[in-house]
């Protein structure tokens, strides 16, 4: 009996369902939360980063604020911000790595 790899769609179809199936489960977490649990966590975490938890710096890259940890170098996106540089075209993953690389 042969095993199938799956194919690369299928990874990212499989990835895609889980992503959204997580999505759903915290957006249930949260909705089952008062609005004051809710606050509370947003204060002991905004800008915060989530590896270390020292302070995000804002930084502007190509147009997009990334949140920047000078700390451990984490570089943190917000939803969509991804996209949004890669729509910039070329290698801008290699670029937006070049931009925040320790010296």
């Amino acid at each position: 009996m042969s095993t199938k790899k799956p194919s690369q769609s299928e990874e990212e179809y499989i990835a895609k369902q889980e992503a959204l199936g997580r999505h759903k489960a915290m957006v249930e977490r949260v909705r089952a939360m008062n609005k004051e649990q809710r606050e509370q966590l947003q204060r002991l975490h905004y800008m915060k980063c989530p590896k270390c938890g020292m302070d995000l710096q804002p930084t502007v890259f190509r147009g997009v604020t990334i949140d920047k940890c000078y700390s451990c170098n984490g570089s943190w996106l917000d939803a969509g911000e991804l996209e949004t540089l890669a729509g910039h075209g070329g290698d801008v993953l290699r670029h937006v790595a070049d931009f925040f690389k320790k010296d």
